[in-house]
């Protein structure tokens, strides 16, 4: 067993190293559940990295100049705890004793907002990888923005590890492929190939030749011994200074480094090592085998010095910060409130009011009002899969982000859904811009592990999706949503807005910028809408509370409820005046947003939905059955039952009931009037 009072100076990188793997061996042990290889075979690489380049401040851990660290391979989250705990975060020792334990600061997957030091909540493969595109392209932006010829104020880089099982996973060859378009070459990658899965060795079904497949993306590909420190911190070096390509530094490693019987195989990777085969490893590594969480005096100090180093760089940072807000006071102040994720003030105050008889579809006039923020907002970015023409969502007034230039506010995502909700919701994660990203609603499929994180985070990410019904018409039921809708309404922490008109299209972004910790979904229309008059109905303000009163009973007293949301609130309007020819006292609710509805009050939520009257009808191009909770098991649900149909969407309106005959029809037949 080694002397630990008395390790020598050339040995301290690998004693530091090995409490790295033991602390994760044993959270893992003591949790009885974990994943210990991957923090055992890349820790030389991650001690490399922590100790001698990544910037970061543990007593802030939120600063914007920071390096950004991300554990793709989420999988091996006590390699990150150990870090953070080595690293002086705030996470004491007694929490890794706690790993996946209830109410833990240490978690199974990193999650962020949770723990200090966590840059983004990973678990889901690959999903990290594009938030560290998103990262690092943040960087960029925010670089291009604001940095001067005296002031260096965001100049840092994105680190990332991942493993085979992110590499064979779809999303990072997409995100892979546009950070190496756009020469993102402050991102660096480390590949731990330890050519090992769950269910064995990774030639079962994992071949390619990714070096290769890297370089075709345009990025430096360097091939390490991922346990060599001295070629770790070469290839580091290296792929700093390189200029116009990201970098992946392929890392041949042994899953579960250390193990004397574990390592290298598939059983290192899911499984604690055991209490037997714990005791062995640490004393294959020299650690006293009755010490249990160990780390050893001079371990400590190796890192209390860094904490030295680290406040170093930060004082000369703020330094730099505040002569930049003395001599450049006016953009400081754009900066500081940027970086701080408040909008100017009176932001709404450039959104106009859209003209009553004007009919167009929300895809356009939301289009329109993202424009009217944007020059407001210049926090206000994003892109589309691919589809701005379709989607509406160019910002006209301001340049594409192109390679090697970066000050623009468009982004072409190309057709990547999914590494463009990871890549926005890398854009929200590191602070300074509030990023939107569009396509047609249909292919949220395609990016729903990535809204899903969204909400998880909390991150003021917008989604915006155009072409939201049936009522795309000719292109059919491929493109055409039925069950998307209710399958995003059931993610916690989602706003899904669905807005009737333009001026409630205006509303709905309004809300989605000002929404800090949930994020947002446009569902918006190609077919035109018609702005409604609102001397008629309800002050389009009232959508603030997700769902109102949009056109009252002649009487004030409904006999019969109906509630809507989107394109087929005007198919209830058009009923309403039938049903009023007829004698019956009908009431229209326009239900923009469930989610911001159901946080009313009670009270509210009664006066909107009429306690007294026992009719209610909901009407939605859905089959969304989260209509209940406002109808009732009694009352009546217009929907679809199947798929769409090609053809054009008038034509699908009256074949599928979405009209004011159709509505009245339905009624009648529950016997409902």
């Amino acid at each position: 067993m080694m002397d630990f009072k008395n390790i020598p100076a050339e040995k301290i990188d690998e004693v530091a190293t090995n409490t790295i793997r033991l602390l994760a061996a044993e959270g893992i042990q003591a949790a009885n559940s974990g994943h210990p290889g991957l923090p055992m075979g890349i820790a030389d690489v991650t001690h490399v990295l922590w100790s001698k380049f990544l910037n970061v401040d543990p007593k802030d851990p939120n600063w914007i100049n920071r390096d950004r660290f991300v554990l793709s391979a989420g999988h091996g989250s006590m390699l990150i705890y150990s870090m953070l705990h080595l690293a002086g975060f705030n996470l004491p020792l007694e929490e890794l004793k706690q790993f996946r334990q209830l109410g833990s600061l240490t978690p199974g997957h990193p999650e962020y907002g949770h723990t200090e030091g966590v840059d983004t909540t990973t678990g889901p493969l690959g999903a990290g990888f594009s938030n560290a595109v998103g990262f690092a392209l943040a960087e960029r932006m925010l670089a291009s923005r604001f940095n001067t010829s005296s002031h260096n104020l965001i100049d840092h880089y994105t680190y990332t590890i991942t493993g085979d099982g992110c590499n064979m996973e779809g999303i990072t060859s997409e995100a892979a492929s546009i950070a190496g378009h756009l020469k993102l070459n402050k991102l660096i990658c480390f590949y731990d190939d330890n050519e090992i899965s769950i269910e064995g060795n990774t030639d079962l079904a994992f071949t390619e030749d990714v070096n290769k497949r890297f370089e075709a993306y345009n990025w430096h590909v360097q091939d390490i011994d991922g346990h060599n420190q001295d070629a770790i911190a070469e290839a580091i070096e290296i792929a700093k200074a390189e200029k116009e390509k990201p970098s992946i530094i392929v890392c041949h490693t042994k899953i579960g480094r250390g193990s004397p019987n574990k390592e290298g195989s598939a059983s290192a990777h899911g499984e604690p090592l055991g209490v037997d085969e714990l005791a062995v490893t640490k004393e294959n590594l020299g650690f006293p085998k009755d010490k249990d969480f160990f780390v050893p005096d001079a371990v400590r100090d190796f890192w209390a010095k860094r904490n030295e180093e680290w406040k170093k760089t930060k004082d000369e940072w703020n330094k730099v910060l505040e002569d930049f807000r003395k001599t450049k006071s006016t953009v400081a102040k754009k900066f500081d409130r940027a970086i701080a994720g408040e909008l100017p003030k009176g932001f709404r105050k450039a959104v106009e009011e859209f003209a009553v008889g004007t009919s167009v579809a929300s895809r356009s006039s939301g289009g329109q009002v993202l424009n009217m923020l944007a020059a407001k907002i210049p926090e206000l970015v994003g892109g589309s899969a691919d589809l701005a023409p379709s989607t509406k969502t160019l910002l006209n007034d301001f340049e594409y982000i192109m390679p090697g230039k970066y000050n623009g506010r468009n982004i072409h995502y190309g057709v990547r859904e999914h590494a463009m909700g990871g890549i926005s919701n890398g854009l929200a994660l590191h602070g300074g811009f509030i990023p939107f990203c569009a396509t047609f609603m249909v292919f949220v499929d395609y990016m729903r592990p990535t809204l899903r994180l969204a909400a998880l985070m909390k991150l003021r990410s917008i989604f915006y999706l155009t072409h939201d019904s049936i009522f795309v018409g000719e292109d059919g039921p491929t493109h055409q949503p039925v069950e998307h809708i209710p399958s995003m309404r059931i993610i916690p922490n989602l706003n899904v807005m669905r807005p009737c008109d333009a001026n409630e299209v205006a509303e709905a972004l309004c809300i989605a910028v000002e929404s800090k910790e949930t994020p947002t979904v446009l569902a918006l229309t190609r077919q035109n809408l018609p702005t409604l008059d609102r001397t008629e109905c309800a002050p389009v303000k009232m959508a603030q509370k997700g769902g109102y009163i949009l056109k009252e009973a002649p009487s004030g007293k409904p006999d019969i409820v109906l509630i809507s949301s989107g394109s087929e609130v005007h198919a209830a309007l058009d009923a309403y005046d039938k049903l009023v020819a007829e004698g019956h006292q009908p009431r229209v609710v326009s239900m923009m947003c469930m989610e911001i509805f159901d946080q009313q009050k009670g009270a509210y939520q009664r006066k909107v939905l009429s306690r007294g009257c026992k009719k209610k009808v909901a009407i939605e191009a859905t089959n969304d059955p989260a209509w209940r909770k406002y109808i009732g098991d009694k009352g009546l649900f217009i929907g679809m039952d199947d798929f769409g149909q090609s053809g054009p969407a008038a034509k699908l309106a009256d074949i599928y009931g979405f009209t004011g005959d159709g509505i009245i029809k339905k009624i009648k037949e529950a016997g409902m009037i």
